[in-house]
This record gives C-alpha cells, structure tokens and sequence, in this order.
C-alpha cells in the first residue's frame, strides 16, 4: 500500500460521538481516488463508478493524523480499480478498508473511452522520458 496523503482530524470532521465521520472519510478516499485515477490515467475526466463494501476497522479523533493509502488492483480498458486503506499515523492502526473502488476514465461527451494504461507509472518515470 503506498500512502499518499495526509490529513489531520479538526473539529468539523467529527460527529456527535466525538470521532471521525463516516461520510468526511468517504468524501477524503474518493477525493484521493479521484487524484490517483488522474495522474495514472493522464486524464482529467474520471469519475467514480463503484465503491465495494466499506468495512470501519477503528475510529479517529479530534487531533489524529490520518493517512489516505491507495494501490491498483487492476487496469480495466476504460477503468482502474483500486484498494484504499485509512489508517492513523502515528499509532499503524487501520481506521478502514475499501477493498474495491472503480474509476472511470470518460471521452468529451461523458461516455467510457479507453486510456491505453496497463501498469503503474510514476510521474518522476514520465519526467525522466521527456
């Protein structure tokens, strides 16, 4: 799992059980999903098609720093599929897993095209080509 991004827990991200909402962690695992899709693809429009079962492992609160995780599982022809683990920075401890999320690579006209990707690509690789 290669961890990309970051994020501190702030008083507007919790609910009234005083930890980590659900949904604020959602809205952040398809954000990073969204970027991830982007980059791999070279693409701006993606869009998320599927979310498989969300499986709340432990919770976070106020002040926890939580890292976002993200790993291809499969290149689709128009797709990517990937795999998202959450967990809290400093303690390893996994908040959640996402073993499945579909990102959809679409033409001008909001239809799936196909993006000819078919393994992981760094960006610092690309740079290095050009």
């Amino acid at each position: 799992m290669r961890y990309h991004t970051r994020k501190i827990v702030k008083p507007g991200d919790l609910n009234p059980n005083e930890t980590l909402f659900g949904g604020r962690l959602l809205e952040w695992i398809d954000e990073e999903a969204a970027l991830y899709a982007v980059i791999q693809l070279e693409s701006k429009k993606v869009v998320t098609k599927f979310m498989s079962e969300i499986n709340f492992i432990s919770s976070a609160v106020q002040g926890d720093i939580v890292e976002i995780g993200m790993d291809v599982v499969k290149f689709g022809s128009s797709s990517l599929i990937l795999t998202c683990e959450v967990r809290n920075k400093l303690t390893r401890k996994t908040i959640i897993k996402v073993e499945k999320i579909t990102m959809v690579n679409l033409d001008e006209k909001g239809k799936p095209t196909p993006h000819g990707k078919t393994k992981i690509e760094f960006v610092r690789d690309r740079l290095a080509q050009n």
